[in-house]
């Protein structure tokens, strides 16, 4: 006996064409995809702006760090004159003493540009007076800052955000940037 190619009891013919809830069921994948997709860039996006908030917030601490070196560094010259540093290695040694004095453990690197070259606000002389970001992109932050950053408010580029020596205000005049 031969088996034929008709209908048996409880069996679906698998060659028809395709029907409208088969369609149906493509247009919502479709549509499914294209929503996960939105989701997944708004989460990119909100993600992107977390990460530059942290970026933010560490240039304002490792700025500040450079600050009290610098003011440390000005208080611990001799002769009662206020001297600044030449070169950022002079905050990890300071060279003024025959005893090893550090203000800074290591040179920070600028988070937001990931390098370990700052932009420095020169003196006269040359020495260091400040350092700055060298990054050009505009910050998120342009509000609320602490006092000791407060001359960072409305800013438009991270490379405006100074860290200036507090003793710098009593009388050198820098020569380069702010």
């Amino acid at each position: 006996m031969r088996m034929s190619y008709k209908k048996y009891a409880g069996m679906k013919d698998i060659h028809r064409a395709p029907s409208a809830v088969a369609g149906f069921t493509y247009i919502a994948l479709l549509i499914f995809i294209a929503i996960i997709g939105v989701v997944l860039a708004s989460a990119g996006e909100v993600w992107h702006m977390a990460v530059q908030r942290e970026k933010e917030r560490e240039l304002l601490f490792v700025g500040d760090q450079f600050r009290r070196a610098l003011n440390q560094y000005s208080r611990h010259a001799s002769g009662g004159s206020a001297r600044y540093p030449v070169s950022l290695e002079d905050l990890l040694k300071d060279p003024r003493t025959p005893a090893t004095q550090r203000y800074l453990r290591k040179i920070y690197r600028d988070p937001i540009t990931g390098s370990s070259e700052w932009g420095l606000v020169k003196g006269p002389s040359g020495e260091i007076l400040g350092v700055y970001s060298l990054s050009e992109d505009e910050p998120i932050k342009k509000r609320n800052f602490r006092l000791a950053d407060s001359s960072f408010e409305d800013k438009m580029k991270y490379s405006d955000w100074v860290f200036m020596s507090k003793t710098v205000r009593f009388g050198i005049k820098p020569v380069t940037k702010p």
